[in-house]
C-alpha cells in the first residue's frame, strides 16, 4: 500500500517540504480517543501523542489533531510516535459541540464524500436528512444518502419514501441497501473511488458500523440491536475511526449523533435549501427574515404551495441555530478582548 491510496497527494508533500517537515515522517491519524492517537503510514501503525508545543499553542480543542488529519511524526520504541504538526484541512466535517455555546467540534477532516445512513423501518426522518446535508455542504463534501433496513419494509413503502425525500431533495445520490442481506452492497461498493476518503454520519443504531463491516469484509467495528424498550439505537461504536479499503479508499465510522447542532459560516444552509434561496431573491428587502415581512416571496410562495411547510419550517429552525450560534462566537470574542 502506498500513502496516496489513502489520500496523499503532490499539495500535502509541497507543504511538507516548504516548512521544512521532511525531517520527519508523515502519515495519517486513524483513531482519537482521549488525546491519544493511532497514526497510519504505508506500512506500519503507531501509538501517539502531541507534543507540549503543538498542545500550548492551539487555541482551542479544534487545533488539536482529528481523525483524518495528516501529520508529521517522529518515532520512538519502534512503535510509538510524537506528533510535531498537523497539516492543513483540505475539508473540515464539523458541528456545534454538545452544550458548549459558541463551539464546534470536529467529526472529520480532509473528507470528500459523506454517506448519510438513514434506517427506514423507525429512524427515517427528512427533517434531520436535511441537518446533515447542511454540515456536508458548509464543509465542501459530497453527501451521499444510503436507505438503511430496506428488508424490514415493502417495495412500495420503499419507494414511496424515495419519492418524499426526492421531492425535497434534488441531486443527491441514493443508495438502498440491507444489511443483513447485503442486497446494494455491490452498488455502494462500486461508488468507492480509490484515494478517496468518506465519513459515515447517522443516529445509532442504523446500521453504520454493520456497513464499514461490509466493506471491510471484515468484523472490525462492534454492533448491537436496538432497544426494544426505546426503539433507540445503542451506542456501539464509542470512537471515530478510519478504516482503510481493500479499492484503496478509506472510510471514517463515527459514533452515532443524536444532535446536529449547525453552525453553518459558510453557505450549507442556502445549498441545502436551495429553493428557498432562489426564491427568496424575489423579496422586497435584502435582509428579509421569511417569517413576517411584507412583499416576502419566500412566505408567498409558501401561501401558494410552491415551497413545502416541513421544508419551510426546518429551514427556519437552523437559520435560528445559526444566529444563535454567531451570536454566541461574538459574544466570546467581545469578552476575550476587555
Amino acid at each position: 500500500m502506498k500513502l496516496e491510496d489513502i489520500g496523499y497527494n503532490s499539495e500535502l508533500e509541497n507543504y511538507r517540504k516548504d516548512k521544512n517537515l521532511d525531517v520527519f515522517q508523515v502519515g495519517r491519524v486513524t483513531s482519537e480517543h482521549k488525546e491519544r492517537y493511532i497514526v497510519k503510514t504505508a506500512d506500519k501503525e503507531y501509538d501517539s501523542e502531541i507534543i507540549g508545543n503543538l498542545r500550548f499553542t492551539a487555541n482551542d480543542r479544534t487545533d488539536f489533531p482529528a481523525v483524518g488529519d495528516w501529520v508529521a511524526f517522529s518515532e520512538f520504541n519502534d512503535d510509538k510516535a510524537l506528533f510535531h504538526a498537523v497539516f492543513p484541512r483540505r475539508t473540515i466535517l464539523e458541528r456545534q459541540a454538545v452544550g458548549k455555546k459558541g463551539e464546534k467540534q470536529i467529526i472529520a477532516t480532509n473528507i470528500d464524500f459523506a454517506f448519510i445512513v438513514q434506517s427506514v423501518d423507525r429512524d427515517f426522518n427528512i427533517n434531520r436528512i436535511e441537518r446533515y446535508l447542511t454540515i456536508c455542504h458548509s464543509s465542501n463534501v459530497i453527501p451521499i444518502i444510503i436507505l438503511n433496513k430496506i428488508d424490514l419494509i415493502s417495495e412500495s413503502s420503499l419507494k414511496s419514501l424515495v419519492e418524499e425525500i426526492q421531492a425535497r431533495i434534488k441531486n443527491v445520490k441514493i443508495f438502498k441497501l440491507s444489511g443483513e442481506t447485503g442486497e446494494g452492497l455491490e452498488k455502494i461498493k462500486g461508488s468507492i473511488e480509490k484515494g478517496k476518503s468518506y465519513c459515515l454520519l447517522g443516529s445509532s443504531g442504523v446500521g453504520k458500523s454493520t456497513l464499514s463491516n461490509l466493506l471491510t469484509d471484515k468484523q472490525v467495528m462492534k454492533t448491537s440491536t436496538i432497544s426494544t424498550s426505546t426503539n433507540k439505537g445503542r451506542h456501539t461504536t464509542s470512537h471515530r475511526e478510519l478504516l482503510i479499503l481493500e479499492n484503496g479508499g478509506v472510510i471514517i465510522d463515527n459514533p452515532g449523533i443524536r444532535e446536529v447542532g449547525i453552525t453553518d459560516t459558510s453557505g450549507g444552509i442556502e445549498t441545502t435549501f436551495d429553493i428557498i434561496s432562489d426564491i427568496a431573491e424575489g423579496c422586497k428587502f435584502k435582509d428579509c427574515t421569511h417569517t413576517s415581512e411584507k412583499a416576502c416571496a419566500v412566505i408567498s410562495a409558501l401561501e401558494n404551495g410552491e415551497i413545502d411547510a416541513s421544508l419551510y419550517d426546518n429551514f427556519l429552525r437552523m437559520e435560528r441555530e445559526k444566529e444563535h450560534f454567531e451570536a454566541s462566537v461574538a459574544e466570546k470574542r467581545k469578552k476575550a478582548s476587555i
